[in-house]
């Protein structure tokens, strides 16, 4: 599979070029070129297939063409120790879980695949990469728990001051580790502002080989697409009639993820979702457009937004849109009582993520029962990750596993904070002479 960005299809890379250089000059992201006719062995699968057989099928069909089925296998095999779990609330509706990683947060799958993917392509490559990162919090925990003993990748992750989380001792870069954190003496806007301007000076990224480990790594967003036909391993026995997802919107790569995994041959009837600034619904309620305020911006390498993905997507055929994509506008009043009804009727604590997209689901519930349809409810976070408003809404505060509860501790480094961009181009020099 060729990799080319959202603003030049005429450039091709490939999957290494694509995850090691993932911001394209141009200032858009890096999207498939062509796609894989994945049906047959997605129709092959069934409840006993793991997930690492469909994570490391998928990741052979996107770069069979640089990398054997024995590494993409290799590659799966040591990304996913854990697995997503699909369970069944009735009839109609499923709930897939992505929250059963080390840090109980579905980003667990995409770091742990790209980490795998970077020292994979850098042990053959005999060379070397840094992730450079924004924390929020648990996200550079999980990226030193992924880096643990890793040779050829390390991160620098950017934390406004006294915000480190998670962190143990032995992963900092001056005990033998691969995690450099550091502390910006503002808050995350300005950790934000720091790492856009490293990325905008390209010699620097390049001498110090520096990536992303967010979603505008495509490295980072493919395995997403590996929930859905896992998803749809346990459900097509059972299931005859359409199969659609409830999302949380986010940043909406677990819906380009979903639409990726269509074109490689899933079957899956559409999303719902609730509507955004970015993507909303016309007067009549009932197509998907996107909203003026949408604008034609360079990618971010701190917060990306997939929107630039989503619409490249649908521009290949604009009437797709109507057809995949069901928006719901959703009040924060229906997300508590879809939050009290997942928890009431079938004992189900969730987050707010989750409880929109249930919401969502509900809206279209006509839609399902024309033609024995199901909808599978995405929830991406554990809810001990959301403990108050959980209690607040449902009366039960959620156990919070050890997993979870050690990367929510807080940590000291005892580095001096840094003040300005330059200060940490100092830090990443430094670090890259460990």
């Amino acid at each position: 599979m060729r990799f080319a960005s959202t603003r030049n299809k005429t450039h091709t890379v490939g999957f290494a070029h694509a995850v090691l250089n993932c911001m394209p000059d141009d200032g858009g992201l890096y999207v498939p070129c062509n796609t894989e006719d994945m049906r047959r062995w997605i129709l092959y699968t069934d409840e006993k297939t793991s997930f690492v057989s469909i994570a490391g099928a998928l990741t052979s069909a996107f770069i069979k063409d640089e990398f054997s089925p024995i590494v993409c296998e290799a590659i799966a095999t040591k990304a996913f120790p854990f697995s997503p779990q699909l369970r069944k609330l009735d009839d109609t509706h499923f709930i897939l879980e992505l929250f059963h990683g080390p840090s109980g947060c579905h980003r667990d799958f995409g770091i742990a695949y790209l980490c795998a993917c970077l020292e994979t392509i850098l042990h053959m490559q005999n060379s070397r990469a840094t992730i450079l990162a924004v924390s929020r919090r648990k996200f550079g925990a999980v990226l030193a728990h992924e880096l643990r003993d890793k040779k050829h990748v390390k991160a620098v992750v950017v934390y406004p001051k006294g915000e480190v989380h998670g962190m143990n001792e032995r992963d900092y870069a001056w005990n033998g580790g691969n995690i450099y954190p550091v502390e910006v003496d503002g808050n995350e806007n300005d950790c934000r502002a720091f790492v856009r301007t490293i990325f905008a000076d390209k010699e620097f990224v390049k001498e110090n080989k520096l990536t992303v480990a967010n979603t505008a790594n495509i490295g980072r967003l493919l395995p997403q697409t590996f929930f859905y036909p896992f998803a749809f391993s346990r459900l097509k026995k059972d299931v005859r009639g359409d199969i659609y997802y409830a999302l949380a919107p986010g940043n909406y790569s677990n819906v380009v993820a979903g639409l990726y995994s269509w074109c490689f041959g899933l079957p899956l009837s559409g999303f719902f979702v609730p509507v955004t600034d970015e993507l909303s619904v016309n007067d009549t309620d009932d197509f998907v457009l996107f909203n003026t305020s949408y604008r034609h911006v360079n990618a971010d390498p701190t917060e990306p937004s997939n929107m630039e993905r989503l619409k490249e997507v649908f521009s290949v055929n604009k009437l797709m849109m109507r057809n995949f994509m069901y928006t719901a506008q959703i009040d924060d009043n229906e997300t508590c009582a879809a939050v009290k009804e997942l928890f009431d009727k079938y004992h189900i604590l969730a987050d707010k993520h989750t409880g929109g997209a249930y919401a969502a689901a509900q809206k279209f519930e006509p839609l399902l029962s024309e033609d024995n349809g199901v909808v599978v409810i995405t929830a991406q976070d554990h809810p001990a990750l959301s403990p108050d408003y959980i209690c607040n809404v449902t009366g039960v505060t959620p156990e919070i596993p050890e997993n979870i509860d050690n990367i929510l501790q807080p940590a000291t480094i005892y580095k001096p904070v840094i003040t300005s961009p330059d200060e940490l181009q100092a830090a990443i020099i430094n670090f890259n002479n460990y």
